[in-house]
């Protein structure tokens, strides 16, 4: 059944969404600064998680987002449908559609076939590697903003930090990305023009995470055997950011 029921965050501002609830496993759209799962030096009880966890008897985990993305998520409910879509991920039957705003523009559409590995030097990070595991991103340009560019990107493959690295080993880095791009955060007047604020206020960042969204996911369902697809819609601060980009293309 649709739920789209709104769950508060326990200590957090702001709530998420299960999008969808069929018994056997679930749909989640998480907001960005929030944990997927238990970080090693985080508090345990904050995180998507243990969050369904209290809901839920027990969630299973599927697949992960960066705490800093937002968008949709799988939960298996139980051990078996677990392994059902686990094996899904593995075999590359689950189509995982992201959006993303770059710095930059892409000058086209491209297969990033780059082959990633953790790098030696930077706990947590990625890095392309000739002896890394294949890694395969396909990516889209939806829309081009002049120094800036919304593009659709399918996952092929799942590794850390796949599409961050992607798109900065093309030169095209997210618009926001500290890890891997040339900024933690955004600000308006970085690309508009004569760009005024009031006297004695400061200027607040457009967005202050990386700018990258789980928008889709598409699959058989291993219980029913039909194809479903799952969407989640863009949040305000990624909608925002997007309406001001096309607001300064259309001027400039």
């Amino acid at each position: 059944m649709e739920d789209n029921n709104s769950i508060d965050l326990p200590d957090q501002k702001g709530s998420f969404r299960v999008l969808y609830d069929n018994s056997q496993y679930i749909v989640v759209d998480k907001p960005a600064g929030v944990l997927s799962i238990p970080g090693r030096f985080d508090d345990p009880h904050k995180n998507l998680v243990a969050y369904l966890n209290s809901y839920y008897n027990k969630v299973y985990v599927v697949h992960r987002l960066d705490r800093d993305t937002s968008g949709i998520m799988l939960f298996a409910l139980n051990a078996e449908t677990h392994k059902a879509l686990s094996k899904l991920f593995e075999k590359q039957e689950i189509e995982k559609i992201y959006h993303a705003v770059l710095d930059g523009e892409p000058t086209d559409d491209y297969d990033i076939d780059i082959p990633l590995t953790s790098d030696p030097s930077h706990k947590g990070r990625s890095m392309p590697s000739g002896m890394g595991k294949p890694s395969l991103t396909r990516m889209k340009v939806i829309e081009r903003y002049g120094r800036a560019s919304l593009v659709k990107c399918s996952l092929v493959s799942g590794r850390h930090h796949q599409l961050r690295v992607h798109v900065a080993s093309i030169g095209n880095p997210l618009l926001v990305d500290p890890l891997y791009g040339n900024r933690s955060e955004f600000f308006l007047s970085e690309f508009k023009k004569k760009y005024n604020i009031k006297k004695n206020t400061e200027e607040k960042p457009l967005i202050s995470r990386i700018t990258m969204h789980a928008t889709s996911l598409e699959f058989i369902d291993p219980i029913t055997g039909s194809n479903v697809y799952y969407e989640s819609k863009w949040p305000k601060d990624f909608k925002a950011l997007n309406k001001q980009l096309e607001k300064l293309q259309s001027r400039y």
